[in-house]
């Protein structure tokens, strides 16, 4: 695991956030603006770093038995700048809040421990 190396208030390193449910609606969103031979590029996320929450979320403990030494080049913090998706595509994010996302992510996991499962038993 990567951390305790940033200078951050716990040492491991902050980055933006999307929720699952926003990153498909974005999606849906882009398509139905995209026009031919017309390529868009943005910045996707909430705009603001965001820092651990998982053992909070979930009630589970969270053993971590070794840090890997920090990657060369590697931020502290990294976020995007929604502006242009915001004023071009008229789209901004819903789910921002990252404690509830992870419930509602740990909740589905509990209930599906196998995933979907295989595509006979579906």
């Amino acid at each position: 695991m990567w951390g305790q190396y940033y200078k951050t208030e716990d040492g491991t390193c902050i980055r933006d956030y999307i929720d699952v449910t926003d990153l498909v609606d974005v999606h849906v969103k882009a398509l139905e603006k995209a026009e031919p031979g017309k390529v868009g590029i943005y910045n996707v996320g909430i705009g603001r770093g965001v820092c651990g929450g998982l053992q909070e979320a979930t009630g589970v403990p969270l053993k971590v038995d070794d840090y890997l030494p920090r990657w060369p080049g590697d931020y502290a913090e990294v976020y995007s700048d929604p502006t242009k998706i915001r004023t071009e595509l008229k789209w901004t994010t819903k789910y921002t809040d990252l404690q509830e996302s992870l419930r509602v992510a740990w909740r589905w996991q509990k209930a599906h421990i196998n995933g979907y499962g295989t595509p006979q038993s579906m």
